[in-house]
């Protein structure tokens, strides 16, 4: 069950963005004991694989802050954070980490599984992410995009770690994130009717 939530919690990282949880596999299993790739996945610790990444990372930090470009962004996000999600979960359902030691157990008979729900959770994370940007661009006058942004990338970042070191945690990140996008969400639903109340009445 660890094991899913690991790849539950890279999966979800992805959907924020697309190569912080893909580094962090990558960089942790060429440097560290903390994961262990299997041999399908060594790949993603090669050199010239986390050197792209990081530059393409690079990209989209930048890209991520500026507004109008950022929604650029997430429609090419849109079939790149999925991609990312399923091969983060994929790789940390194969994976041995400091808190799994059996893995593959959970998904012994379809291994197709974990890389499906990769996707789909990363899409889920990555459309909430688009909806809720467009908002706060509006709401502060762009002024905002950066600041979430950033805590968007300092998320996925605390995550992609949480996920593979203490996995348990997960779940209550994942709760924060549903509480936040639901929280930004009434709010502009309450701003619109506010507004309309207004024109009304004038």
């Amino acid at each position: 069950m660890l094991e899913a939530l690991t790849g539950v919690g890279l999966a979800t990282s992805a959907g924020l963005n697309a190569y912080i949880p893909l580094l962090a596999v990558g960089i942790l299993n060429r440097t560290t004991g903390l994961i262990d790739l299997p041999p399908s996945w060594q790949w993603l610790s090669n050199g010239w694989v986390i050197g792209i990444l990081l530059v393409l990372l690079a990209v989209e930090f930048v890209a991520d802050k500026v507004p109008v470009v950022d929604h650029v962004n997430d429609v090419i996000q849109t079939f790149v954070r999925p991609t990312a999600g399923g091969l983060a979960f994929g790789a940390a359902s194969a994976s041995d980490t400091v808190m799994v030691k059996d893995p593959g157990t959970f998904f012994t008979s379809h291994q197709w599984v974990p890389v499906a729900l990769g996707i789909l959770i990363s899409l889920t994370v990555h459309a909430g992410k688009a909806a809720v940007r467009p908002v706060v661009n509006a709401t502060t006058v762009g002024v905002g995009t950066p600041i979430v942004s950033t805590a968007e990338d300092i998320g996925s970042f605390t995550l992609s770690l949480v996920a593979i070191i203490v996995p348990i945690l997960v779940l209550v990140f994942l709760v924060a994130m549903v509480i936040g996008f639901w929280t930004l969400l009434r709010r502009q639903r309450s701003r619109r009717q506010r507004r309309r109340a207004a024109r009304s009445f004038t």
